[in-house]
Order: structure tokens, then C-alpha cells, then sequence
């Protein structure tokens, strides 16, 4: 569940996913942490809970997630969180197996319409 602090925060999340030049995306949890000014504790699930709600707004809006520029330290991939939520909200298969396809054309489409 997102709190009001993640919901305050997801609008300067947005800002910033939607200022950064394409070459510099995507970002990672601790650099969008980093540019958002968040100290700890629990800096990266405070933007996680920021993207969800992102999430959440662009799939009832119809555009595409812009959550899907920002990925784990650990990869070009986002947590597992957002593959989860992706599907819940019916923008993703049920299929883990066509998740990365469905991922990398989300980030293209986030791209194109930013």
C-alpha cells in the first residue's frame, strides 16, 4: 500500500524520469534515491512505493509506465515488484517467461512518449 509520503514523492519521480535526457536512462533505485534528495532508512523502498504509484497512474491513464526507467543495481531489470504489479494491473502476462519482451517494449514506449 502506498503511504502519503510515497504519493507526495511520486510526482518528483515523475519530473525527474521525464527530464533526463534518453542516453541517461534507465536509472537505478539509488540514483533516482540520490536525485530525489531521500536519506535514510529505507531510501529504496520509498522510491519502489513512489513507482508503484506511478504505476498505478499511468495504467489508469492509458500511458505507458514510466517505472519501467528505473532498474535494480542488479541488472537492466527492474525489482521483481514491478514485474508483479505489471501484471496485477494487466499491463504484463501472466507468463514470467514473457515478462523481459514485455519490459523492454514498455521502456520503448516509455521513451517514445515522455
Amino acid at each position: 500500500m502506498t503511504t502519503t509520503q510515497e504519493t507526495e514523492l511520486a510526482p518528483h519521480l515523475r519530473e525527474l524520469l521525464m527530464g533526463l535526457p534518453d542516453e541517461a536512462l534507465p536509472i537505478t533505485y539509488r540514483q533516482a534515491a540520490e536525485a530525489l534528495g531521500l536519506t535514510p532508512p529505507r531510501t529504496i523502498q520509498r522510491v519502489a512505493l513512489a513507482l508503484e504509484a506511478l504505476m498505478r497512474e499511468d495504467v489508469a491513464a492509458g500511458r505507458p509506465m514510466i517505472a519501467a526507467l528505473v532498474v535494480s543495481r542488479r541488472g537492466d531489470l527492474p525489482r521483481q515488484g514491478f514485474f508483479e504489479l505489471a501484471v496485477e494491473l494487466g499491463r504484463f502476462p501472466a507468463d514470467p517467461a514473457r515478462h523481459e519482451a514485455a519490459y523492454r517494449e514498455e521502456v520503448a514506449k516509455a521513451l517514445a512518449e515522455r
